[in-house]
């Protein structure tokens, strides 16, 4: 007898069967989906609430409806990350209050909590897998942390603070995608445009012909504060009105000096404020304390005390590396007084005398389809994978969907890639996850990524051209999406990223980025090269490789203050900053960070510079009181690659025996132990500075 074929749900946000329906996805989808997913939600924490304390019948039944929910909204979180339009970002804030809700009474619900205290507390705890007593463990404490051991009294003003907060955490986002998306220049006299590359004027003559906004006139060249048409401008405009026009609008988005609807300072000291008081409802002293106890980092002391080190070491680099900036400025360019819209022009400029090549130079060797393919030989290589296109439902022309396989041809995961810019597309790069691995019955579902940048998109006819530094970017999200799609745990809680300390995430995404300063990966013409120029073919030349090394650490102790700055002022923003005593939020918030730039940086941008409006990560995302991980994980990361520079002379950088001892060890174990715990095992010591400092070149190699 044949089975009827079951027909898909016509809500696709309601489809669990496999990958998500984009095609079909349309904002009036949106509430009855998520409607639908609160309602079965809430019926499943009431039979758990009765349920007995065990994996089975207690947390199981949880993690189905919590996982439906999750993708859902997931699905809706990526569009409005990748595709914003008016009608679906109107879904989206519909429905974001409810999502804030329900998570926040879940945290406070006193019956799981007592439950999971039970299973903590049975014989049948210590019969569970490491992974499954983590995920309890964890669960507890998020519990603690959710507000559920509040009087009762104080729970409703908890949960409407959660709900507050992420409406403005989502407002802040926006404000500043309008405020990018709004803004343009168009020039018309072409010898302002001398030294902007050829690719560049040819992206920016485009985007003036198809502006609807100049119906009367389609001359000249459009540039916007995208990263691909902005910084091309501060790096090589000759003209200095224009760079600075650019730098101008980059560094006012969103603040006092727009338009007012769009104004991100009165969000943020309502963040600030917010955020302190949930804190001092939890019994502590402020945000930073509470952001710190599910991460790697014991307290923000020892965060401030971890970066002040670290800039003590940077600074006598940082101000050679200034002094040299400016006295070149002076001498080569005329510029007397170098101002921050004179930084990447004056500091392109000197790279290419000192080293004879530019940013430009190597691009040209960077093809997107050749770049993929360098980035896939690496994964291949260190981890036994094969990764092949495939087709699925994609929300843009432009995105790529790939399988990744094992030496037997099993499937282990899949991943989107959306690579260019485009105005409804917030800025920076991402990884994201869509599906997450976990055993389902006997069966075991295959985890799904999403890989997000904002690069130049094809012109002239002539493939899309990343920059060395864009390839970077490449490797260390694909590194994310590693830790996604290559965990071994079968329980979604420590599956993957999910359970990993949050100053531990990055390890993997900076540790790929090392492989982006191999010969082994970027030269000869060896199958899978990562290197082919666009217009003959030849690899990247050895010449040319050995002045982009010679290059590497050109400025790095810039670069190194300049992430501490924002690092400081992230943590001291939510550690000592009182919105209560600090009188005006936008003035006590500038005074604070013009107190850090005192403290440690050797390069101060204007009084007008308005960063903070435009710091997404703490704002906007899931980083407050966190930044210092990137620099925490760099330690961890160079540290771990370190394995791997110590094959080079036997087996190569691409070692396959070391690439397994990391997957193993790193990747696979995913949040079911501490991370200190993965890195230990792996590397069979404690982390040293040492290999970062080495990376950047401040201490001998």
């Amino acid at each position: 007898m044949e089975h009827p074929v079951q027909k898909p749900p016509p809500n696709p946000l309601l489809d669990f069967s496999g990958l998500p329906r984009f095609a079909e996805i349309l904002p009036e989808h949106v509430s009855p989906a998520i409607d639908a997913l609160l309602a079965r939600a809430r019926a499943a924490t009431a039979a758990a609430e009765k349920a007995a304390p065990t994996w089975e019948d207690f947390v199981l039944p949880q993690e189905d409806a919590h996982e439906e929910l999750g993708r859902a909204w997931g699905q809706v979180s990526h569009l409005h990350g990748v595709m914003d339009t008016p009608p679906l970002r109107e879904a989206y804030n519909e429905n974001l209050p409810k999502i804030s809700q329900y998570w926040t009474e879940l945290g406070q619900n006193l019956r799981l909590f007592a439950k999971y205290r039970e299973l903590k507390a049975s014989p049948a705890f210590a019969q569970l897998g490491g992974a499954r007593r983590r995920a309890v463990e964890n669960a507890l404490r998020d519990f603690q942390l959710s507000g559920a051991e509040l009087d009762a009294a104080k729970k409703p003003r908890f949960a409407a603070i959660q709900e507050e907060l992420a409406k403005l955490g989502a407002k802040f986002s926006e404000n500043l995608l309008d405020a990018t998306k709004a803004w343009s220049i168009v020039v018309e006299d072409e010898s302002r445009l001398a030294g902007i590359p050829a690719d560049v004027l040819l992206a920016a003559k485009e985007a003036a012909e198809k502006d609807e906004t100049r119906p009367d006139s389609k001359r000249g060249w459009k540039f916007t504060l995208h990263m691909p048409s902005y910084f091309p401008v501060l790096q090589y405009a000759e003209d200095r009105d224009l760079r600075a026009t650019l730098y101008r609008a980059s560094a006012t988005r969103a603040s006092e000096f727009g338009r007012p609807e769009w104004d991100n300072t009165p969000i943020i000291g309502r963040i600030l404020a917010l955020r302190r008081e949930a804190a001092q409802l939890l019994g502590y002293a402020s945000h930073a304390e509470v952001s710190l106890v599910p991460k790697m980092a014991q307290s923000p002391a020892q965060v401030l005390e971890f970066l002040r080190d670290l800039a003590r070491r940077a600074r006598p680099f940082a101000e050679k590396d200034a002094a040299e900036l400016r006295a070149f400025a002076r001498a080569e360019l005329g510029i007397d007084e170098l101002q921050s819209w004179d930084v990447a022009y004056a500091s392109e400029k000197l790279r290419a005398s000192r080293y004879s090549f530019s940013d430009q130079d190597l691009k040209q060797y960077f093809p997107e389809d050749t770049a993929l393919t360098g980035l896939f030989r690496v994964v291949e290589s260190i981890f036994e994978l094969s990764i092949t296109e495939s087709k699925a439902a994609t929300w843009h022309e432009n995105v790529r969907f790939w399988e990744a396989r094992d030496r037997n041809g099993r499937l282990v995961g899949q991943f989107y890639t959306d690579l260019y810019a485009r105005d409804t597309k917030r800025g920076g790069a991402w990884m994201d996850d869509a599906i997450g691995r976990r055993r389902k019955g006997a069966g075991i579902q295959t985890p799904v990524a999403y890989l997000n940048c904002n690069f130049s998109p094809p012109v002239g006819g002539k493939p899309a051209l990343f920059s060395h530094d864009e390839v970077i970017t490449l490797f260390h999200e694909a590194g994310h999406g590693l830790h996604h799609l290559l965990t071994r745990v079968e329980d979604l809680a420590v599956s993957g990223m999910n359970g990993v300390e949050w100053d531990a995430v990055e390890l993997p995404s900076q540790f790929m980025e090392n492989f982006c300063w191999e010969w082994d990966v970027l030269g000869g013409a060896k199958p899978g090269g990562m290197t082919a120029h666009v217009d003959t073919g030849a690899p990247l030349p050895r010449e040319l490789f050995d002045k982009m090394i010679a290059a590497k650490n050109f400025q790095s102790g810039l670069a190194t203050l300049r992430q501490v700055e924002f690092a400081l002022f992230d943590m001291r923003v939510y550690a000592d900053f009182d919105p209560a005593t600090a009188g005006p939020a936008g003035a006590g918030v500038q005074a604070l960070l013009d107190e850090v730039r005192r403290e440690v940086a050797v390069m101060v941008p204007p009084a007008w510079n308005r960063f903070q409006n435009g710091f997404g990560h703490i704002f906007g995302g899931g980083y407050a009181a966190g930044y210092y991980s990137y620099k925490w994980a760099e330690v961890l990361s160079a540290d771990a690659y370190s394995a791997f520079e110590e094959m080079r002379g036997s087996k190569g950088i691409l070692d396959a025996g070391t690439g397994q001892r990391f997957r193993d060890e790193i990747l696979a174990v995913g949040g079911s132990r501490p991370a200190a715990e993965s890195f230990r095992a792996f590397r069979g010591r404690e982390p040293r500075v040492d290999a970062l400092l080495r990376h950047n070149g401040m201490i001998p190699a």
